[in-house]
């Protein structure tokens, strides 16, 4: 009897290659697409029965919304910049994804992630594409259930694959990357919630010089939209809720050579309490060389070896040993 894997599948040309090489290589696929409210469900149920392949709808709306949007919400509202997919993947995609497993009686999950899943350890893919970054806060558990059928694979590969197998999706446009703010507006979304702030003053070298929308619509290091509001080109430095002041400078005090983090997720028995390791700080290709230090707490003291552009409150900070994911915390300071 063929072993049964419980596919996260939007209907998009990486969940569909996913279940075709999944099942080529021998699984019992089983489909599952999370409702969020996108309006997708229809075009993945036809994609399903397009491929022939049995297809569940959970409503995961309601934990989105208490996991994902109301946290992301909070943290813009509070200056910080918060990583919403990572979120997501560990507090609603795959604990869903695992509860239908169980209930299905499949031992393991899938995802179309680009990162690679080896004897229950989690593995950056090719650069290219690689979002092994997202995977960070999910469990050991979870991990250990977790097959990544895409990762040996680059997104143009992945369509070619697509178009030798006739599907459709092999020229569909890629998802938006957050699937409750389609238009990519973070701002407007939050204020449509009724929550914004409302104008405030930009600060440069101590003295204001123009208002600004509100600060929920900067982040740490933007450069882009403020213009010449210092007479010259700024770049945001600091934000500042409780006053609704966002501080502007030439690009002193965007670098940094130490954060610290929240209590870290361990994929892998907890180290000594220092070790040497590689760290992405967003979702990017750049691993910097850095010294990690755990707390008692359970949070993490994190030392570059040479400084890092606006790591930001709210964004999750990745530790890998080589090219093995270990570790995954959220920046604090």
């Amino acid at each position: 009897m063929r072993p049964r894997v419980v596919l996260g599948f939007s209907g998009g040309v990486d969940s569909a290659v996913a279940a075709k090489l999944l099942g080529i290589s021998g699984w019992d696929v089983r489909c599952v697409y999370l409702e969020t409210g996108s309006g997708e469900a229809d075009s993945a149920r036809e994609s399903a029965e397009r491929m022939g392949l049995p297809l569940e709808v959970i409503d995961a709306r309601e934990a989105l919304e208490r996991e994902v949007c109301a946290p992301f919400e909070r943290a813009y509202l509070s200056g910080a910049t918060p990583s919403p997919c990572v979120l997501c993947n560990r507090r609603v995609k795959l604990a869903l994804l695992s509860e239908a497993a169980d209930a299905m009686g499949a031992r393991h999950i899938a995802t179309g992630h680009y990162a690679a899943a080896r004897m229950g350890a989690l593995f950056r893919a090719r650069p290219e594409n690689d979002q092994s970054y997202m995977l960070c806060l999910v469990t050991r558990g979870e991990a250990a259930r977790l097959v990544l059928p895409l990762g040996g694979y680059i997104k143009r590969e992945v369509r070619a694959i697509a178009a030798g197998f006739g599907l459709p999706q092999a020229g569909k446009p890629d998802s938006m990357e957050i699937c409750f703010i389609p238009d990519g507006d973070f701002a407007e979304w939050i204020e449509r919630r009724g929550a914004a702030p409302g104008p405030g003053a930009l600060i440069y070298k101590g003295e204001r010089v123009g208002t600004h929308g509100g600060a929920h619509r900067y982040t740490l290091g933007q450069r882009r939209g403020l213009g010449f509001a210092a007479g010259r080109r700024v770049f945001v430095s600091e934000i500042r809720p409780e006053t609704n002041e966002v501080v502007l400078s030439d690009g002193e005090g965007l670098y940094s050579s130490r954060l610290v983090t929240g209590e870290a997720n361990w994929l892998i028995d907890r180290p000594p309490a220092r070790i040497d390791a590689l760290v992405r700080v967003r979702h990017s290709r750049e691993l910097h060389p850095a010294r990690v230090t755990t707390f008692p707490d359970g949070g993490l003291e994190i030392e570059f070896a040479a400084p890092v552009r606006a790591p930001t409150p709210g964004q999750a900070a990745a530790v890998y040993s080589g090219e093995r994911l270990i570790c995954g915390a959220i920046i604090k300071s």
